[in-house]
C-alpha cells in the first residue's frame, strides 16, 4: 500500500500518577502496651536503682579486695590491705602513738592476724630520747608482745657515738628481738659517708651486744645506697601499699607494707609488718 501524504498527527504522552493507597494503621496491641508500662514502672522504681547501686558497690568491693590479688586483702578491723601468705605480724611504734593500751594491742585479732612483736623507737641522734620508750619498753613485755627498740640514724653524726648513746638508753635482754638502726636519709652528706658512719654505728652495736643489728629502710633508699652493701645484715623494707614486696625474698626478715594500720589500745595510726618466716624463726632471731 503506498504510503499516506499525509503527517501524522504526534500527540505528546499523558503522564500517569501513580495511584497512592493509604496503609490502614494496625491498632497498638495491647500487649506491647502492658510491657511498656511495666518497663516505664521498673526503670523509675527506687528499687531498680538500689538494686543496681548494691550490685556495683558489690563489683567495686570484689576489684578492690579480691581484683588485683587474693592473697592481699583487706582486714576490716586493721582497716588496711594485709599480705595473706605471712602468719606473723607486728607494728612499730613512737611517741607519735601517744600512750598506748598493751593489752588491747595484744587482745585485737582478726581471722588469723594478730600483733604477735613490735618495734620500738627509743633514741635519735646522739642526745633525743623517745618520750614514751621506757613505758612502751616495759608495758608491751607484760602483754605479751615480743620486742624489739631501735635508733634513728643521723648521718651527719659520728656513727659510734650514735652506738654509744643508744646503748646507753636501751637495755637489751634474753629474748628481745635484735636491735634496729633505722637509715632514711642521706642528711646532706654523701652515700660514702653515711655508709662510713652506718658501719661504725653497726660493729659498735654488735661488738657490744653480740647481736648483728637489723637495717631498717625504705625500698628506694636501699635500692639507690644500701643494694650489695651490709649483706650480713637482716633487712627491715618499708614498701607500702603493696601485695608483694619487690625484693629477694631471701634478702630480707621483716617488711613495713602499711603506714596507716587503726589497732586497738592505739589513738592514731600505726605502721604495720609482716614477718618473712614461721614462729621458729621469728624464734631463732630473739636473743
Amino acid at each position: 500500500m503506498p504510503p499516506d501524504n499525509k503527517k501524522p498527527i504526534v500527540r505528546k504522552p499523558i503522564a500517569r500518577k501513580p495511584t497512592s493507597r493509604k496503609k490502614k494503621s494496625k491498632p497498638f496491641s495491647m500487649q506491647w502496651k502492658i510491657a511498656i508500662a511495666g518497663l516505664l514502672l521498673i526503670l523509675l522504681s527506687p528499687f531498680y536503682y538500689g538494686y543496681v547501686l548494691k550490685g556495683f558497690v558489690a563489683t567495686w568491693r570484689w576489684v578492690k579486695d579480691w581484683g588485683q590479688d587474693p592473697n592481699y586483702r583487706t582486714y576490716k578491723s586493721f582497716n588496711i590491705k594485709i599480705p595473706k601468705k605471712y602468719s606473723i605480724h607486728g607494728i612499730d611504734v613512737s611517741y607519735y602513738q601517744g600512750k598506748i593500751n598493751w593489752q588491747k594491742v595484744k587482745e585485737m585479732k582478726e581471722d588469723d592476724v594478730s600483733i604477735r612483736f613490735a618495734f620500738i623507737k627509743a633514741t635519735e641522734g646522739i642526745m633525743l630520747v623517745d618520750s614514751y620508750f621506757q613505758r612502751n619498753w616495759r608495758e608491751a613485755p607484760k602483754a605479751g608482745i615480743i620486742c624489739g627498740a631501735y635508733h634513728f640514724f643521723r648521718p651527719k653524726k659520728d656513727g659510734k657515738t650514735q652506738a654509744k648513746f643508744f646503748l646507753q638508753v636501751v637495755n637489751i635482754e634474753k629474748g628481745d628481738l635484735p636491735p634496729v638502726v633505722d637509715i632514711e636519709s642521706l642528711d646532706g652528706v654523701s652515700p660514702l659517708k653515711m655508709r662510713a658512719e652506718l658501719a661504725d654505728f653497726l660493729n659498735y652495736v654488735e661488738v657490744k651486744t653480740k647481736v648483728r643489728p637489723i637495717i631498717y629502710t625504705g625500698l628506694k633508699f636501699y635500692e639507690d645506697y644500701l643494694v650489695d652493701r651490709f649483706d650480713e645484715y637482716p633487712l627491715w623494707i618499708a614498701h607500702y601499699y603493696q601485695p608483694k614486696l619487690r625484693l629477694d625474698k631471701s634478702r630480707w626478715k621483716f617488711w613495713q607494707h602499711s603506714d596507716k594500720a587503726k589497732i586497738n589500745g592505739i589513738g592514731h595510726i600505726v605502721d604495720f609488718n609482716a614477718f618473712n618466716g614461721d614462729s621458729l624463726a621469728l624464734e631463732k632471731m630473739r636473743n
